[in-house]
């Protein structure tokens, strides 16, 4: 053990342990930063997708429900034809039950 003790300026070795700290430091909240902006925009990503799926399909059943009110009420052996696409709509899962039902008593009234 040396006789004198330093006072000041730390050594060498002293110095690049500082360093080492604050180097790892920045490193790991650099790194927490970059993970929590990529999760955010990850988010947002799917929530614009989502918000997009969402507005076609309500303009698909839009222009169903306008594509129904327009049709033509079909007459005799068109009946027939007129409810067999309206079971394969249903079945497809364009048409809600109600709507099928709807449709159906449309078709036969």
């Amino acid at each position: 053990m040396p006789l004198f003790r330093r006072f000041g300026r730390p050594g060498l070795l002293g110095l690049a342990a500082r360093t080492a700290v604050v180097a790892g430091t920045a490193t790991a909240i650099g790194g927490a930063m970059r993970g929590s902006q990529q999760r955010k925009a990850q988010e947002a990503s799917e929530l614009a997708d989502y918000e997009a799926q969402q507005q076609q399909a309500a303009m698909q059943q839009a222009a169903q429900n306008a594509a129904a009110q327009q049709a033509p009420a079909p007459s005799g052996g068109d009946t027939i034809a007129e409810l067999e696409r309206l079971a394969a709509l249903h079945t497809q899962g364009a048409l809600t039950e109600a709507e099928f039902a709807a449709a159906k008593s449309k078709l036969l009234a």
